[in-house]
Parts: structure tokens; sequence; C-alpha cells
């Protein structure tokens, strides 16, 4: 049993700062990590892309959406313990390593085998998940974890989701953090977040201005804070 599923899509920024903290909680505390999937693109299936979201965002979960069936096809294949290494090889690259845009010729290039094959080969799995990016039949599973995690939380949230002590345990959306804490604030914050949302009856803690992360792919230096921005409904754009 684990004591923390950890629920995230690829493409999104701030789950994977979120990801960041959660393994520096996990190596002080020795938790063991499940991480899960849920998909920004089917979570977001009933949406007009155009009017609610920045024109890149559609292609963003989609090309999320694909790396998350190459992991369900690791997964069935070499079992849970490799997806936190892809997860955390997926945001390496991704926010850490990357500047400028990943749209190639209107696609997004994360979605593709180009993205994939080089991290498959670094983790010494077999090439031939990188098919999986394509294979719409692994949808089914990651809708239903997506549903899974929705189910914990309530509908009106996005990634990540952590449940902490599954499954009696506490679950939520977040936290939103945009700053990377210090081994020893990580401890600190994670008492706090848990405490707070183990109070019965608490069912929210929320404010929309947001710093962008610090993420090379933000070009936001981790030694600055971001530029503060207002966000809406998952994005920086307010819906028209």
């Amino acid at each position: 049993m684990s004591d923390i599923h950890f629920y995230f899509d690829p493409v999104c920024p701030f789950a994977w700062m979120t990801s960041k903290w959660v393994r520096k909680v996990q190596a002080q505390r020795d938790y063991s990590v499940d991480w899960r999937f849920i998909s920004l693109r089917l979570l977001n299936s009933h949406i007009d892309y155009d009017s609610h979201f920045p024109p890149e965002y559609e292609a963003g979960h989609t090309a999320g959406l694909r790396l998350l069936r190459a992991a369900a096809s690791v997964r069935r294949e070499h079992g849970r313990e490799p997806i936190g290494r892809l997860h955390e090889a997926f945001g390496t690259r991704i926010f850490d390593s990357h500047t400028g845009t990943y749209i190639v010729e209107g696609r997004d290039d994360r979605g593709t085998e180009n993205f994939l094959k080089p991290v498959l080969d670094e983790l010494g799995l077999p090439a031939h998940h990188a098919a999986a990016l394509d294979d719409t039949s692994l949808d089914a599973e990651i809708r239903a974890e997506t549903d899974e995690a929705l189910g914990l939380t309530g509908r009106d949230v996005g990634t990540p989701i952590i449940h902490f002590e599954p499954p009696e345990g506490v679950a939520f959306f977040g936290p939103v953090i945009s700053r990377l804490p210090s081994d020893e604030d990580a401890v600190e914050l994670w008492d706090h977040v848990v405490g707070l949302a183990r109070f019965p009856g608490f069912a929210e803690l929320k404010r929309s201005l947001r710093e962008r992360p610090q993420l090379t792919a933000f070009g936001v230096d981790t030694t600055e804070a971001g530029l503060q921005e207002d966000w809406h409904g998952g994005s920086r754009r307010t819906k028209k």
C-alpha cells in the first residue's frame, strides 16, 4: 500500500512543481508514492478550447494524453515502478531543460516519437512503447483513472491531485505552488497542507493570482520570483 497516490498530467507545469516538492518530502519522510494518471485533455473533453484557453493549450493537452498512453503501455508491461521515473524524465525535459515553444508545424512535439524515444532509451524501456502514442484503446484506462481522481475531490479541479494515506486518507487538488521550497520548508508545508485538508468540513483555500513557476521553460530562474498573473479556470486567459 502506497502512502501517497499522486495523479499527474505530464504537460502541467504546476503539477511538475508540486511533484518536485512531494519528492523532497518523500525523501525525508520515507513515503512511498504511486504515480497515477489524470488527463487534462479528457477532463476538458466537453469544453470548447477556442473560447476557454490560450491557443496552444489544446495541442499541449493532447500531447499530455499521448504521453499518458505511452506511460499506460509501460505500466501494463513493466508494472507501476517505472512510472515515477518516467514522470520525472518527462518533467525534466519539458520544464527544466527546454526553452521556447514545443509547437512544430502546428503540432506539439511533446506528443511525438521524437520526444518520447530518447526518454524510453534513457530509462532502459523498450522503444515499442512509442507506438502507444496513437493507441486510443488506452484512453479508457486513462479516463478511468482520471475519474478515480475526480471522485476523490469533485470535478471542478485541475492537476495534480494528491491522495494521502489511501484509501481512507484525505485527498485534495494541489497545492498549486510556483516556488520550490527548501528541504526544511517542504516538510513544514506538507504538514500544514495535510493538517488543513484533514479538518472536517474543509473545502477550499484559493486565490487566482499566481506567479509564473520557477521553471526554465517559463524563463524564470530559481533565484527569482515569476511574474504574477491572474489565472482563470486553469489558464492565463479568462473565458470570453
